[in-house]
């Protein structure tokens, strides 16, 4: 198959990656591709490391296995950067996305000689500014769209503000900053 683009998710229980690999598979499924969107757990308890994939692909995926070999790694808890590998298998021409505040190139030295691109974004700066908590799940979810393409950003945008109106019907606030949250993430994410 060949434009399938494999998304690996590393964070910790509670903060939200296996919730952005859903959604990311919804928006891109109502674009009309074959997705898949799903966790691995270890121990489940809040705090631990977990891990979520998504396929994405123009063509029906048979493939229904954990993603080894990732176009894009998403890393949601920065700490876990010298706790789990989150660059095996990654590819050279794909990206890792992290979520820090320290710039691209202050974390390549961390990622085991991995040479593709570098990306950081401060979700939790973003998430406390536009939702008053740390939920880095959002501007998560809304950078790897913009480093990957894997959605159009336009269509990702007006699918997630339908779906954040259908999730918080009775709380419009919510729905205002998540938006917010996505449109300034896209924005400033910064890629090495």
């Amino acid at each position: 198959m060949k434009d399938i683009v494999e998304i690996r998710w590393h964070g910790r229980g509670g903060q939200g990656a296996k919730t952005a690999s859903l959604l990311l598979a919804d928006a891109a499924f109502n674009t009309g591709k074959y997705v898949q969107g799903f966790p691995e757990y270890g121990p489940e308890r809040m705090g631990a490391p977990i891990t979520a994939y998504n396929r994405i692909s123009s063509e029906r995926s048979t493939v229904h296995s954990n993603i080894y070999e990732p176009d894009y790694v998403v890393v949601v808890d920065e700490t876990l950067l010298s706790a789990v590998d989150v660059t095996a298998g990654l590819k050279e021409e794909g990206a890792i996305v992290i979520n820090s505040g320290k710039a691209p190139e202050e974390l390549r030295p961390k990622l085991k000689g991995y040479k593709g691109r570098v990306c950081t974004i401060d979700a939790g700066r973003i998430s406390e500014e536009e939702l008053g908590k740390n939920f880095p799940n959002t501007p998560m979810l809304a950078a790897i769209v913009k480093v990957s393409g894997v959605v159009e950003p336009e269509a990702f945008v007006k699918d997630m503000e339908a779906s954040f109106k259908h999730k918080f019907a009775s709380k419009p606030q919510v729905i205002e900053g998540n938006m917010r949250a996505l449109k300034r993430s896209m924005e400033e994410v910064k890629i090495g």
